[in-house]
This record gives structure tokens, C-alpha cells and sequence, in this order.
């Protein structure tokens, strides 16, 4: 069979054109070639009771498991403002942890302005309640458990790591967290934040603070891998670098990434090079109690 090669400039084009199509969370990830596997099973569930404000639903991707083992899982949040998105901007990543060992579930999660804080807060817990009461059928490990998010994403992550400890949730290990706003005091005047909390900081002191992973810093906080451009052009890279210096004064194990140049589109994309690092980050916190850790340590690394 002849091979006829394909001009550079006509591939180049086509790899333009299908990128374009992509949300900007699908296009970080594409670059790793991440198709479907045999490693892969994924189910939509409905993660919410019939009384809840909303019907929400989650992707729930699952790798495969020997007899008698079991996974830890990730909880994947999209970024959007609070305002706009959907759990499909994180599929390609709750592909890659399924091929890697790792159960994800990416779900939705109410919106403002027509859900405010703490409606997102509340649905995070709850996809975690979910979570616990499938945790058998689907062989979760509920005691290795993380959260990964990029901008309002990363924010929602954190801020579902800082809340008080709760006898009735799976505490949280570990957060990846990329272009996250950890401290929402320092935009008192921005729209999107407005219409998460429905009002400005000097009318809702204390509701900005509730929201503000920054506020809420203390010892004995899951661990934190963060990155953010330096050039970020909406959420200044200065929020992830305080938030590093108090995790790191409070004693919270916490690694942080700076991308030099990249504002808050170029992190996201950016970011398929800490991949590796994330995925290190996420099998160091999350060990596996059986003899498949070294296994997942190990795929982690290819």
C-alpha cells in the first residue's frame, strides 16, 4: 500500500480546526492522547435526592480493579465564574485518573446568580454523600479521597477542603487546584463575584470570609498542589502564591507551580506539562492501602 505524506501546513490545520471545537479544559488535556481504553468505564449518575433544589448529575469514570481491591477517588469541578460550564470540561482529565488507578466523578454543580453560596458548597458535600453511600457498589476507597479544579474549579476545591471536619462526609486528602481565586476580598467590585454572593464586600463582610479559602487556613488541611500563571489576566498569580505562604505557615503540606508568561487561558492549556507532577502530587496523598500502590505509583510515572 502506497503512503502519501500529509503537508505540514494542511495537518497543522486540521489539528487547529478540531482544537477549536474543544472546551478550553478538553484542549489543556488533548495533548496526551487520551482516548478510550479498556482501562476505562464510565457511568452518568444523578448524584442528588428528589428534594433537592436542582437535579444534578456526575460522570462517574472508573479504572479496573483485581478481586478484593478498591480505588481512591477524585472529585472533579469545572471552572466557569460560578456562572457558566459543565462537568464535561473535566472529561478528559477523569479519563486520564481511570487509566491511572484513580476513580474521578466531574460533576455539575448549581450556578449563579440564580444559585448563590453556599448552593455550590452544598452540592460538592453532597456529590460526596453520594459517593459514600455507592462507595461498596462501585469499590471506592471513601478514606482516599481529593478534589481537583481550575479557576472557580480550584476555588470550589479548596473551599470544600477548608470547612470544619463532619462525621457524616469523607474527608478530603488532597487538592490539585490551578488559577484559583482563594481569596475573594481582593475583588470586591467583580461581577462574577458579585453574583456568587449576591452583594459587595462591604455590605457581606462575613460572607466573603465563608467564601474565601484564604480566610479559613489552619493546620491539619488536606494537601495542596497549586499552579497559575504568572501573566494571569483575571485572577492575579499572587492569589495561589499568599495562598502557598499560609498553607505553608500553618504547616499544610503545599507545592506550588508558577507557569512564567501564561494568563488565565494559557495556564489551563499550559498545564498539560504538570500533568505528571499532579498525578505524582495525587498518588504520594492518596496511597493505595493494598499491594496495587506500587502499581499505581508506578503507571502514574508513564
Amino acid at each position: 500500500m502506497k503512503r502519501f505524506p500529509v503537508p505540514a501546513s494542511l495537518g497543522l490545520l486540521l489539528f487547529l480546526l478540531i482544537l477549536a471545537g474543544r472546551p478550553l479544559e478538553a484542549q489543556a488535556f488533548s495533548f496526551f492522547g487520551l482516548g478510550a481504553t479498556e482501562n476505562e468505564r464510565r457511568q452518568t449518575q444523578t448524584y442528588t435526592p428528589e428534594d433537592w433544589p436542582a437535579p444534578l448529575s456526575g460522570d462517574l469514570f472508573l479504572p479496573r480493579l483485581k478481586t478484593g481491591q478498591t480505588s481512591p477517588v477524585v472529585l472533579l469541578l469545572h471552572g466557569g465564574a460560578w456562572r457558566r460550564g459543565d462537568r464535561s470540561k473535566m472529561e478528559r482529565i477523569g479519563r486520564l485518573l481511570a487509566e491511572k488507578g484513580f476513580a474521578a466523578f466531574a460533576i455539575d454543580y448549581r450556578l449563579a446568580p440564580q444559585f448563590r453560596h453556599p448552593a455550590q458548597l452544598e452540592d460538592m458535600q453532597q456529590a460526596l454523600r453520594w459517593l459514600q453511600q455507592h462507595a461498596d457498589e462501585y469499590r471506592l476507597d471513601m478514606h482516599r479521597v481529593g478534589a481537583w479544579g481550575y479557576s472557580a474549579g480550584g476555588h470550589l476545591a479548596a473551599l470544600l477542603a477548608v470547612q470544619p471536619p463532619s462525621r457524616e462526609l469523607p474527608a478530603l486528602r488532597v487538592v490539585i487546584a490551578g488559577g484559583a481565586p482563594a481569596d475573594l476580598r481582593v475583588y470586591p467590585d467583580a461581577s462574577s463575584v458579585r453574583g456568587f454572593l449576591g452583594g459587595r464586600l462591604a455590605d457581606m463582610p462575613d460572607t466573603y470570609a465563608a467564601a474565601s479559602p484564604m480566610a479559613q487556613v489552619r493546620a491539619g488541611l488536606p494537601a495542596f498542589f497549586l499552579y497559575h500563571g504568572t501573566a494571569d489576566d483575571l485572577v492575579v498569580s499572587s492569589q495561589s502564591e499568599n495562598f502557598a505562604k499560609a498553607l505553608a505557615a500553618a504547616g499544610v503540606p503545599v507545592e506550588l507551580r508558577l507557569i512564567d508568561g501564561a494568563n488565565h487561558r494559557g495556564a489551563a492549556t499550559e498545564a498539560r506539562k504538570l500533568i505528571p507532577e499532579a498525578l505524582g502530587f495525587l498518588a504520594r496523598h492518596i496511597s493505595v492501602p493494598d499491594d496495587r500502590s506500587s502499581e499505581v505509583k508506578k503507571n502514574v510515572a508513564n
